[in-house]
């Protein structure tokens, strides 16, 4: 009799560590009302839906029931939100993550509705309910400032914009051929991802040249480890955009962070929630974050130069010798990338009319007029979301090197980078180091 007492209590103390606690069986029905409810307000808004990978008959159940009525998304959303509030918080630090996560990533919805609504929020108000974050705001003088070091780096008759456009159109990539550049680009930023994070077997991307987008590349993830990299033709590609774009979208970039999340998050941890990706929330600052941020890990101070002279030069068929000055005007541009943000935020605030806008960005940012309006575009339908790339890479930045892993700890480095990846961390949470 007494063994089968403790028996007994050993089989109740093994049900009671293997269950799941009460907060756990609440938080993932939640989660899996918010992917209904984020796949049911992608029926409204087709750039809402990012990638999605959870069970299909949830996405063929919101195709066939079309648009709901606005309101009603809206109600169920700010339910859902209030819910999610109420549940208490939790012991562990990831659980901890995730409810909050959970929580902004729902605010984010029902402020995403609102602006599919027709309501248009101030800027700032916009970016911060949607991304937990709000840009730096810098006057014209911020910007005069940092042009006048560009102006003698590429001298001459004319516009500096214009000087600059010349100047770089001197390292385009022949289109006959980009897909063997970029090929090459992508197989070095893997091949230094794959030397720090352990990548699984059957990772995998397609890779496809497009035209007529209002971006110049996109990482569509499919589930399952693979991504379909798109890459705009619609303008030249210069040789630096080809590093870019392959480590932004590919290795340490999209295609690692997503996949990161499908294994530690969904399928290490049932979290439902992270199979699928609403574009308009604090997930996306972290993955544009941490995708630019990426670009600079993988090719660390010179790295980058010497790998895109002695391997993408050549096979772009160009000339190498004035290739020192094309960097240093390149590190002189990366200062004025806040200006595409304050050329937003006056333009969607109503302080700038579209041309205004257009002719701030070819002064400030340096560009053609074509670029410019294609920027525009991207404005026009994705509203604050610019601020993610300079301010993600800002915050991703800080709390990387806030955790020792600086320039000279590479190390260190790809390992706070990793962890970062890996679990759901607000941007606010990167700001106050938390």
């Amino acid at each position: 009799m007494r063994l089968l007492i403790v028996l007994l209590l050993l089989v109740a103390t093994w049900a009671c560590q293997t269950r799941p606690s009460a907060s756990d069986s609440d938080m993932n029905a939640l989660a899996d009302r918010y992917v209904r409810l984020v796949l049911a307000s992608g029926q409204h808004d087709p750039d809402f839906v990012d990638a999605y990978y959870g069970p299909p008959e949830w996405k063929q159940e919101a195709e066939a029931a079309g648009k709901r009525p606005l309101d009603q998304l809206r109600e169920e959303v700010a339910r859902l939100e209030t819910e999610i509030a109420a549940v208490p918080e939790p012991a562990g630090e990831l659980e901890r993550l995730r409810r909050e996560y959970l929580l902004k990533r729902t605010r984010a919805m029902g402020t995403r509705l609102r602006v599919v609504a027709g309501e248009r929020l101030p800027f700032d108000e916009e970016s911060s309910l949607l991304y937990d974050a709000v840009a730096p705001t810098h006057p014209e003088s911020y910007f005069e400032e940092r042009i006048t070091r560009l102006d003698g780096l590429v001298p001459g008759d004319g516009p500096l914009h214009a000087r600059v456009e010349a100047f770089r159109q001197r390292f385009v990539i022949p289109r006959d051929r980009l897909e063997q550049v970029f090929r090459a680009a992508i197989d070095g930023c893997r091949e230094r991802t794959a030397a720090h994070v352990a990548l699984p077997d059957d990772e995998r991307f397609d890779l496809e040249f497009v035209t007529d987008k209002p971006w110049s590349g996109y990482n569509w993830y499919q589930g399952g480890h693979h991504s379909l990299i798109q890459v705009n033709t619609d303008l030249p590609i210069f040789i630096d955009r080809a590093i870019d774009l392959a480590c932004h979208e590919g290795y340490p970039g999209h295609h690692v962070y997503n996949l990161m999340y499908e294994r530690h998050l969904v399928r290490e941890r049932g979290w439902r929630e992270f199979t699928v990706y609403a574009l308009f929330s604090p997930q996306s600052l972290i993955a544009e974050g941490s995708a630019n941020f990426g670009i600079e890990i993988a090719f660390p101070g010179e790295e980058r130069v010497t790998f895109e002279r002695e391997r993408l030069f050549p096979l772009a068929g160009l000339d190498q010798a004035d290739a020192s000055r094309y960097y240093q005007v390149l590190e002189a541009l990366e200062d004025l990338s806040y200006a595409g943000n304050e050329a937003a935020r006056r333009y969607l605030d109503g302080a700038f009319t579209a041309d205004q806008a257009v002719d701030w960005l070819v002064r400030y940012t340096l560009t053609s007029p074509e670029r410019a309006r294609q920027r525009l575009r991207f404005i026009d339908r994705y509203r604050s979301y610019v601020i993610n790339y300079n301010l993600g890479k800002d915050l991703v930045r800080a709390y990387v090197e806030g955790r020792g892993g600086t320039a000279d700890r590479p190390d260190v480095r790809w390992r706070v980078f990793t962890e970062l990846l890996s679990t759901p961390r607000l941007p606010s949470s990167l700001k106050s180091g938390t």
